[in-house]
């Protein structure tokens, strides 16, 4: 098989289920040692979210449904592996505590341990991989506005995902949106609201992401004073990932999203404020085939379509994008809505040579 810019999606992003022991165990099929990894329960109870990441080292947890900063918990996540990573008990309850119950772990490649960064005002740690545009920095606030700080993906990230480390704040999200040059399209990981914007000193960069730096606000999100912080930025690249806003059509027979390759992940965020209006998770290992229905929740604790019914968000996966089948009223919004998306590939397109863009925010 001929592959376009990404010889492998799966080399450098990945998938695993596995079934919890309440036992050290080891998870392997990843594919490559990951860097970035996002746990979440299946089934049974609440099924908490939580990332760990090479910069901040197995023994420190963030979760994107709360606003806690690091977690120090050493129960749970125990090596990053050639092929996948070791649990211990899962004691915590994210990852492995619960015997019988089902887990997916969403892997990311960045660049091994972290090196120092001087790109910026702010001396960062960066772990990059600029094959497909991925980084994790880790940097400590200055509090001034308008401090840059570096993220290493020698081309300007479409999103950021910005968490302080030392105490509870939310967890800023931005994106590019669509070419509008405004630097204040973000919202809150953890939060059910539409995307802000023109937000000033409350927004998180007084200037657009370039090749090299973000430029930060004084907020407190993002670079208050002696803070932690850890940011996962994400440049797009062509054949293994895509990321905009399209417009909902407000009925089963949904809008499509062109990618320029079959979805492996997609999440999906209306731009509206609803109590429903979660960020939908869906990827290709617990539906392998359409309709994919299996939501799982980033800002919430819920067990897989944790809302049951029949109204919930549900997408087909298609070879070159997706395309939503049911809108129904759980947080996708009416016609004429914005939805969010970010996607990253199973396959690329062979051959393919452009994207076609996403309407305009």
């Amino acid at each position: 098989m001929a592959y376009t810019d990404i010889d492998k999606p799966s080399d450098h992003f990945n998938t695993v289920t596995y079934t919890g022991t309440g036992a050290p165990q080891s998870i392997t099929g990843v594919n490559f040692q990951p860097d970035w990894i996002w746990f979440k329960r299946i089934t049974g109870g609440n099924a908490h979210g939580c990332f760990f990441d090479v910069n901040r080292g197995v023994t420190k947890l963030l979760s994107p449904s709360q606003t806690d900063g690091d977690q120090t918990i050493t129960n749970e996540l125990t090596s990053f592996d050639s092929d996948g990573f070791t649990l211990s008990t899962g004691g915590s309850g994210y990852t492995n505590q619960n015997s019988g119950k089902t887990y997916v772990a969403w892997n990311w490649k960045a660049g091994g341990s972290p090196s120092s960064n001087s790109d910026g005002d702010i001396t960062s740690s960066v772990s990059v991989n600029t094959d497909i545009g991925f980084s994790i920095v880790t940097y400590t606030g200055s509090g001034s506005s308008g401090d840059t700080v570096g993220h290493g993906l020698g081309v300007a990230p479409k999103i950021t995902i910005i968490k302080q480390r030392n105490s509870s704040n939310g967890w800023n999200f931005w994106a590019y949106a669509n070419n509008s040059g405004d630097p204040d399209s973000f919202n809150e990981l953890n939060g059910t609201t539409s995307w802000y914007q023109n937000q000033g000193a409350n927004g998180p960069f007084t200037a657009t992401p370039d090749s090299s730096v973000l430029t930060l606000t004084n907020y407190g999100q993002v670079n208050g004073s002696s803070n932690t912080y850890v940011a996962y930025c994400f440049a797009e690249k062509k054949g293994f990932s895509r990321s905009g806003f399209v417009e909902s059509l407000g009925d089963d027979d949904g809008s499509f999203f062109y990618c320029g390759f079959k979805p492996a992940w997609v999440m999906l965020h209306a731009d509206v404020t609803d109590t429903w209006n979660n960020w939908y998770i869906f990827d290709n290992k617990r539906n392998v085939f359409n309709i994919t229905n299996s939501a799982l929740y980033a800002n919430i604790p819920n067990t897989e379509n944790g809302y049951g019914g029949s109204n919930y968000a549900q997408i087909d996966m298609y070879s070159s994008g997706f395309k939503i089948r049911r809108d129904g009223n759980w947080g996708l919004g009416a016609t004429g809505t914005k939805i969010f998306f970010m996607a990253f590939a199973e396959q690329p397109i062979v051959g393919g040579t452009s994207f076609i863009p996403a309407p305009a925010k």
